[in-house]
């Protein structure tokens, strides 16, 4: 959603009358939620049927076995009647005609398959990264407590962020309208496709691209030296959208915005940071995840770190070196201290009294009662009792507690560290969920919750990566959920029938996700060690190897000798107070020239977190991306409107499925068998510079490299 959309939301409250307001009684207090979101509903339309059931705990569960099995590659991948007994349930599998409302649950259950599971990250340092064990029970425990406490959160604010008519979710307007769209009779056009016709045909295409091995054409459109050149970037879909999702959702505004950031980090800052030397980055790679000495070696992690102990060791450290960072990396936490204090500043500025009088006409709403239309229908259900969510709420506070103080507390976190990230989610679940529910940014809490734990507990990696966890993701899943829980709203989709799928949802992907985990973790031998992985495997696990390298820098090290005054990075501490003046120029620019809206669509936050993908995406992927994206959200979308509104979001989800199952057909046929593929598959994991590996300091000495 624009800023321009945002804007006019502000101008229809600020400017409402009382005629207005009885408008909006009757229909919706946001003009584009009321040129979206249907008033009317069908009641009698079955939601959850044995084909929703079926169909969503099966997509649910595939997806997830795919998010994680990608995730540990070098590309990452989002009869009869019967009663149940002792209930009143009923099902048929012919209830009628498929409707948009099964549709609308189905679509949740693969959501909560699709989203992914961060606390897997943790099971994987774990047990590829330190080598320790680590007892079963208490990793599944970590990660459907993680994920199931978002209910505790949702129920406390679900008045306030789904009942009330002016929190919005714009992004779920997105949703409303592709439902709207999908579920109209729909007639093959005159020598056009169906829409289903044409996701068959980019499947089928995209599956065979992979195999076409032979095709003239296609190397003559993809080589650089001996065809059109089109191969400077990559055609391969999964490196298009691994990382930052698929460009043909993404609105062009944003697109630009980041390729803004990209090139403005990447191609200026970079470059003058590492070319002068600062942070002595010439006795570094220009570009790695990865911890160094000051003499530019890769850290030992031993000489500073008792692995009997599992924690800090200080005269080892003390005797051996300060930990060093990649001109890249340290970049990327300098704006990721930018970033967050942009997006709360971007905010205040823009969207500031949006969301003021936004919240004092939720406060009134609820404390009146006072709904509109789409409430008013939304009478017709039952409403989830507000003590389901609280005993979910009790139970996954104990399991917690159990996962991390027991099993000989292999977590390290204590009892009380669980109570503190509990206490910052539910703290910030509200305000955040306020931005997020009228904005449609949500700023994270993972430096946050980083920074605090160590600086309380510093030198455990375990303690910090649990911590950032439970206060950081419990409450990105409790927005989630409100945010599905909003799109049922719209939808009028039964409260109980989505609490129940969504809970059903989350219980079979956190499983799913830690099955597959395990499973990999366990079987695939040297699984992200690229040092001792045959040539051509793809268990690299890009995401977990930053993971690890995150523990060390903020839980073994710690912030105090990172970032504050025993570190060496402390100066980086000046991106938290450029990120919050970043925006306050543009704010100044759309006062003086209001004439010019595209100033408004300059977005800071987008701009100085547009690399907060590096590591572990790499700069083609973010050409690729962007490439992509400005071809078909600009170019396809003024030129072809009517093809673009037709098959853009087809055409990425055809790509999607024709990468699954490419991947499952290669792993399944060869790859379990250890034989990585031939030359041609995806050609080798480089681009043929081995030298941008290596430091150009003088005298600096690395293996392979020629002495400076």
């Amino acid at each position: 959603m624009t800023a321009d959309s945002i804007d006019n939301a502000a101008f229809s409250i600020d400017h409402a009358s009382s005629n207005s307001k009885v408008e909006e009684i009757n229909d919706a207090p946001i003009e584009q939620f009321r040129l979206t979101v249907p008033i009317t509903d069908d009641p009698t339309l079955p939601c959850l049927t044995f084909r929703t059931w079926f169909l969503g705990i099966t997509s649910c569960a595939l997806l997830a076995f795919l998010g994680q099995f990608f995730g540990y590659r070098q590309n990452p991948l989002s009869l009869s009647q019967f009663q149940l007994p002792m209930t009143n349930w009923k099902f048929t599998l012919n209830p009628g005609p498929f409707n948009m409302k099964e549709h609308v649950l189905i679509t949740i259950f693969a959501n909560t398959g699709s989203s992914g599971v961060y606390a897997v990250n943790i099971i994987a340092i774990v047990k590829a990264f330190y080598h320790k064990n680590l007892h079963p029970m208490a990793a599944m425990l970590l990660t459907q407590t993680t994920q199931m406490l978002e209910y505790g959160w949702a129920g406390l604010f679900r008045k306030y962020l789904v009942d009330s008519p002016y929190m919005w979710w714009p992004s779920n307007l997105v949703q409303v309208s592709l439902f709207r769209a999908l579920h109209e009779v729909e007639r093959r056009p005159k020598g056009g496709l169906t829409r289903l016709q044409f996701f068959l045909a980019v499947l089928v295409a995209s599956f065979s691209y992979y195999i076409w091995k032979d095709s003239i054409t296609a190397q003559q459109i993809g080589s650089g030296l001996h065809g059109l050149g089109v191969g400077s970037f990559s055609f391969d879909w999964n490196t298009v959208a691994s990382f930052l999702g698929s460009p043909l959702a993404t609105p062009a505004f944003a697109i630009v915005n980041i390729l803004a950031g990209f090139f403005l980090i990447v191609y200026v800052c970079i470059p003058i940071s590492y070319w002068n030397n600062i942070y002595e980055a010439k006795r570094f790679p220009i570009y790695s995840s990865h911890v160094f000495t000051s003499t530019g070696e890769s850290y030992n992690l031993s000489r500073a770190f008792n692995a009997d102990t599992f924690q800090f060791d200080q005269v080892g450290y003390d005797a051996y070196s300060p930990v060093y960072l990649s001109i890249f990396f340290a970049f990327a936490y300098g704006l990721s201290f930018a970033t967050l204090t942009a997006t709360l500043s971007h905010v205040a500025l823009f969207h500031g009294r949006t969301i003021a009088k936004m919240w004092r006409q939720t406060r009134a709403a609820v404390h009146d009662n006072i709904g509109d239309v789409h409430n008013r229908l939304m009478r017709s259900y039952e409403p989830v009792p507000q003590w389901w969510f609280y005993t979910i709420l009790f139970i996954m506070v104990s399991l917690a507690l159990i996962a991390c103080d027991g099993f000989g507390r292999q977590l390290q976190l204590p009892y009380w560290g669980i109570l503190l990230a509990c206490a910052l989610a539910l703290f910030f679940t509200l305000p955040i969920g306020i931005i997020a529910a009228t904005t449609n940014q949500a700023p994270g809490l993972n430096v946050i919750t980083e920074l605090v734990i160590g600086y309380l507990y510093p030198g455990k990696p375990l303690v910090n990566v649990a911590f950032k966890t439970y206060g950081y993701i419990s409450m990105t899943q409790a927005l989630t959920f409100l945010g599905d829980f909003k799109l049922g709203h719209y939808m009028k989709i039964p409260p109980k029938a989505m609490f129940v799928v969504q809970l059903v949802g989350t219980v079979v992907a956190s499983s799913i996700y830690f099955g597959t985990s395990w499973w990999l973790l366990t079987t695939v031998e040297n699984i992200c060690d690229p040092s001792k992985l045959p040539d051509g495997s793809p268990w690299t696990c890009p995401s977990d190897d930053v993971f690890y390298n995150a523990s060390i820098i903020w839980g073994v090290i710690g912030p105090l000798r990172m970032f504050g005054a025993l570190g060496v990075y402390v100066k980086l501490n000046w991106f938290f107070l450029i990120g919050l003046l970043a925006p306050v120029p543009v704010w100044l620019l759309t006062k003086i020239f209001p004439e010019k809206r595209w100033i408004r669509l300059i977005n800071m936050p987008v701009i100085l977190g547009a690399t907060m993908n590096m590591p572990p995406a790499r700069a083609i992927k973010y050409i690729s991306w962007g490439a992509v994206g400005i071809f078909f959200n600009c170019y396809i979308y003024r030129k072809y409107k009517s093809w673009w509104a037709r098959h853009n979001y087809i055409l990425s989800a055809g790509l999607d499925a024709g990468i699954a199952f490419m991947a499952l057909l290669a792993y399944v046929t060869l790859q379990s068998k250890d034989i990585n593929g031939v030359d041609w598959w995806g050609l080798t994991f480089d681009d043929h510079c081995p030298l941008a590996t290596f430091p150009t300091a003088p005298g600096v000495v690395a293996e392979g490299c020629p002495v400076q």
